[in-house]
């Protein structure tokens, strides 16, 4: 490979020529080489948009020049608008803070930077990484600052995703309301329950769960940018510090303020930890309802079958005709996995140290790749699942019929104990339990019909 030679502080690095990054990056790609991940798009955003916003908070206060300042501009537009996407490539796994990512972004502003001034790259005598791409900044103030921003931007479709799954299970809800069907408590028999109600109940339980996300994005408007090193705003002049918050909020449309404490927005991870957490809640409540449709379908002969999910595949190299619930497997496997990146989240934000946390690298990656990796689960499993779903209405009335849990609705009229009888003499004959109630003569017809009629077995109150 066709290599230039680049100097940092620590001395010459070869570069391979067509690079835009530089030695600090290269040095990053020799040092961890560790999982061949990249960061993701929307962190690297994150990053390049602080760059051109502090280029032209630079501008404003007059301490970085209309040419230097404008060909940084230039260059972070360009990357903004998808070119040199290649050229970010520290393993998340890397130093400490996530020094090597913001040099990385540096060194590719400044040598784009460089051409556009009719330079060479790795001429940093006329445009510097860190004098100027990196001035007024510091790794400690610009990587919580893109992960804030990073996660804000991918929140919003995540948000719509998980509202038009809300949207399809409440559709479905309406559609199978008049279904009636045998709940079911520790997977045994239990009381009547209409299957419009059991999707109600998983609708509302992602809107609580798009509520719990909504509710995260407070803490992340509120930026530590101009804090640099440490919160002091050390190399940061106050007009910058305002400039800079002003021009994040017009560049990504946020409503973003400045941290009222610089130290703590440096050292306290919180935010990320309260949105992991939430999307982990998300995760634990998606994976449950998943599981229920596995059930709820199982079979179709020797199984549930009370529900059928959409054929998208075959589903055995060896068993032909067999048809598995693909789709709930696999959100089922997104749900672990962002369950466990909360893991390594929490433990992240716990190992902050004074006044910095030096796991934020680790951090950025777990939490963009949930809200990847979740986004587009929620997207698939709504319209290739939950929009297909059909009843299997008669499987539904069989299973209401021969419930045990029918016999709770005696209960307030024969008592708990006579009820358990008949249930223990159900199993033991095989009878139904209108035909015991009917062969001891605990009920006449009239009032048994009149209690067990459908419509009044899945509201509150006494049936009758």
């Amino acid at each position: 490979m066709t290599t230039r030679i680049e100097k940092d502080s620590m001395g010459e690095m070869s570069v391979p020529v067509e690079a835009y990054y530089g030695a600090q990056t290269a040095r990053a790609i020799h040092n961890f080489p560790i999982s061949g991940l990249k960061p993701h798009p929307a962190f690297v955003w994150g990053t390049v948009v602080i760059k051109k916003c502090a280029a032209k908070a630079n501008m404003s206060t007059g301490r970085l020049s209309a040419e230097l300042g404008s060909a940084i501009l230039t260059a972070a537009e360009e990357v903004l608008a998808g070119a040199l996407a290649d050229q970010f490539v520290v393993d998340p796994f890397q130093a400490g803070a996530g020094t090597s990512h913001n040099m990385n972004a540096n060194e590719v502003l400044a040598n784009r930077a460089l051409e556009l001034l009719g330079r060479q790259r790795g001429d940093f005598s006329t445009l510097h990484p860190n004098d100027h791409v990196n001035m007024a900044q510091s790794t400690n103030d610009v990587i919580p600052t893109a992960i804030r921003l990073a996660s804000l931007e991918m929140l919003e479709p995540l948000l719509e995703q998980l509202e038009g799954l809300e949207m399809a299970l409440t559709a479905k809800a309406e559609e199978f309301n008049h279904i009636l069907k045998s709940g079911r408590t520790h997977l045994q028999d239990a009381v009547p329950i209409r299957m419009g109600q059991e999707f109600g109940a998983y609708a509302a339980a992602i809107r609580k769960n798009r509520e719990g996300l909504e509710a995260c994005i407070p803490a992340l408007l509120e930026l530590g940018i101009g804090g640099t090193a440490v919160g002091t705003g050390l190399n940061a002049e106050p007009a910058y510090i305002a400039a800079i918050i002003e021009e994040l909020t017009v560049s990504t449309g946020f409503p973003l303020i400045a941290s009222p404490d610089l130290f703590e927005a440096m050292q306290n991870m919180d935010p990320f930890l309260a949105l992991s957490s939430a999307l982990r809640r998300t995760a634990v409540n998606l994976g449950r309802i998943a599981n229920d449709l596995r059930l709820l379908a199982s079979g179709p002969r020797t199984g549930f079958d009370e529900i059928r999910l959409p054929a998208i595949q075959p589903g055995s190299s060896i068993m032909p005709g067999k048809i598995n619930p693909s789709m709930a497997e696999m959100t089922n496997m997104v749900c672990f996995q962002v369950m466990g990146c909360d893991q390594a989240v929490l433990l992240a934000t716990q190992a902050g140290q004074l006044e910095l946390n030096v796991m934020m690298p680790l951090i950025a990656w777990n939490l963009t790749f949930s809200m990847e990796i979740l986004k587009n689960c929620v997207q698939k499993f709504t319209e290739s699942c939950i929009k297909g779903i059909s009843a299997n209405e008669i499987r539904c009335r069989r299973y209401l019929e021969d419930s045990l849990g029918l016999v709770t609705v005696l209960a307030p009229y024969i008592g708990y104990n006579a009820s358990a009888d008949i249930a223990k003499e159900s199993i033991a004959s095989g009878k139904s339990i209108r035909e015991i109630v009917l062969d001891q003569e605990l009920m006449a017809v009239d009032e048994l019909d009149a209690i067990m009629q459908p419509e009044h077995l899945t509201e509150p109150g006494l049936p009758k």
